[in-house]
């Protein structure tokens, strides 16, 4: 009976530590949508990468860990810079600057070039760190 109890209380405990999916907040733009999330979301999802992640600042103010591109926003849609992005519109792609201004900017872009799985850091790199999390490369 201890067993059984001891057994049961450890897939409560762990089914309480499992993190629930990040649904992050849709925001409707001309052409669709892209979805923004906290630092707190990224940071989950990071833990099982799925996408492209694009910092998107310029000037250069460092990169979030397992950032795979630096685009700068207000040259996205210019074809050598969409050569690096997935063919794939369906990709999901996650973007990042510094305030997350200029990253909601190039997700609007992006949304408007067809793309339909587009996620925006709210805050950006400022609310990356106040939330307790490193920048790299400053």
């Amino acid at each position: 009976m201890k067993k059984f109890i001891l057994i049961l209380l450890s897939v409560i405990i762990l089914a309480g530590c499992q993190s629930k999916p990040v649904t992050g907040e849709t925001v409707a733009v001309a052409g669709g949508s892209y979805k923004n999330v906290s630092p707190n979301e990224l940071n989950t999802m990071l833990k099982n990468k799925d996408f492209v992640f694009v910092n998107v600042h310029i000037p250069f103010a460092g990169d979030i860990a397992n950032t795979d591109l630096s685009i700068p926003y207000d040259q996205i849609d210019i074809p050598e810079n969409l050569s690096q992005l997935p063919a794939d519109k369906n990709a999901k792609i996650v973007l990042y600057c510094r305030s997350g201004r200029m990253s909601a900017i190039a997700a609007e872009e992006l949304v408007k070039l067809g793309y339909t799985d587009i996620w925006n850091l709210t805050g950006g790199m400022a609310d990356w760190e106040r939330a307790g999390f490193e920048i790299e490369n400053k």
